[in-house]
């Protein structure tokens, strides 16, 4: 059995509340971290020994928190990470979130009981495998395309909230104004990302004499 705290690592207040709820009432300790830099700290802090991790999150999203927990971590380097997302569900996002050497990955909203199991399973197995962590090239080209085609979706989902808004009845817009408001700030974190990922890139590209 894994000995250590849960870390979650979510910033959104009512996850990040329910699933430490959840998983205190089960018995386990948990800490927790409203996005990867946090995530970092804590980790050294507290030495869990299982994390759970969202994706999308400001200041450090959980693509390059997991590369940094693998590559630059010595605490960080063999614990657990189950990714949850509503974002970065498509097969390649998976594919990408394994890569880094997540894992489980699962899908929000959380089946509980699976949700349960999966941690009860990982705290007790010994012999779980951990990829070798992907160079930082590497990363920041997989993350670039996982980004880019995320803000494409953002993209279309805003136009096509737009467009929708002015023919619903008055009684419904307000609804999809809040919804448009959330793509849109979500449009904003990973547009932010985006060019964080273009800059170390430009960065990192070799020099010409």
């Amino acid at each position: 059995m894994r000995s250590g705290p849960i870390l979650v690592v979510e910033d959104v207040p009512n996850v990040l509340e329910l699933l430490e709820v959840t998983l205190r009432f089960k018995g386990y300790e948990v800490v927790t971290a409203r996005n990867g830099l946090e995530g970092l700290e804590m980790v050294e802090k507290a030495k869990p020994a299982l994390i759970i991790s969202d994706i999308l999150m400001p200041l450090m999203d959980g693509y390059a928190f997991v590369q940094k927990l693998r590559t630059s971590s010595s605490v960080g380097s063999h614990i657990p990470v189950i990714f949850l997302s509503a974002t970065y569900v498509t097969p390649e996002d998976k594919e990408f979130a394994l890569s880094l050497g997540a894992t489980r990955f699962m899908e929000k909203p959380i089946e509980t009981e699976e949700f349960l199991l999966t941690i009860a399973e990982l705290l007790t197995q010994e012999d779980i495998s951990f990829s070798e962590p992907i160079n930082d090239q590497d990363f920041y080209k997989g993350y670039r395309e996982r980004l880019e085609q995320k803000l494409h979706n953002k993209d279309n989902q805003i136009a096509r909230t737009e467009r929708l808004i002015p023919t619903l009845p008055e009684e419904q817009r307000a609804a999809y104004e809040s919804m448009l408001q959330i793509i849109q700030t979500d449009r904003e974190s990973i547009n932010n990302e985006l060019q964080e990922v273009y800059r170390s890139l430009n960065q990192k590209k070799p020099t010409g004499k």
